[in-house]
């Protein structure tokens, strides 16, 4: 006869979270929050992150005021699926630097009983749908969309309006790069 214990880890449903809104919104922290309350759990939780993504650490991610998580650094989505086995809980952060192929990692994950927790830019700095994201907006079981606050007029910003002379889609930045606008402020900006 099955023990509880059995029964519950061979109905584990897994699901995947995503978290997205603008630079500057607290996508990061928000995904952090989550993860360290899994471990509080004692759940056996893995975080990943692009190799490209530097900018504070190089195996740490670390939100906007500094809070910060271990991290495993992939080349590709496809290198997750291997690193996670195991896990309860993977949370991904920078999700929009990661190919199309990181919506079948994330659904595969999740059919194995896995929490998996994504969080990125749904836009880029022309405000077009970035990378992988549309494609796991559809697929979430949850969706949280946080926001900025507009440095032009303290409303609420969904944009993340690049300030520098660069036209190369991906540039890793922060305040000298980027900046926060809703879209009234963003669409003057760029004469919309």
């Amino acid at each position: 006869m099955l023990r509880h214990s059995e029964i519950m880890e061979t109905h584990r449903s897994g699901w995947i979270e995503v978290i997205v809104g603008s630079m500057f919104s607290g996508k990061t922290e928000e995904l952090i929050r989550r993860l360290k309350r899994a471990q509080i759990a004692k759940l056996k939780v893995e975080i990943f992150k692009p190799k490209i993504d530097v900018r504070y650490s190089e195996d740490e991610v670390v939100s906007h005021d500094a809070t910060a998580i271990r991290s495993t650094p992939v080349d590709s989505a496809g290198n997750i699926l291997m690193l996670a086995l195991g896990n309860d809980v993977v949370g991904i952060d920078e999700a929009q630097f990661f190919d199309q192929n990181l919506v079948n990692v994330c659904r595969e994950l999740a059919d194995q009983g896995v929490r998996v927790i994504v969080a990125g830019l749904d836009m880029d700095f022309l405000g077009k749908p970035f990378g992988p994201m549309p494609h796991l907006l559809a697929t979430a079981e949850y969706v949280t969309k946080v926001h900025a606050i507009c440095v032009k007029c303290g409303g609420l910003a969904q944009y993340s309006h690049r300030v520098v002379m660069a036209e190369e889609l991906v540039l890793l930045g922060e305040k000298d790069e980027y900046e926060p606008l809703c879209r009234r402020c963003y669409n003057r900006v760029n004469k919309k």
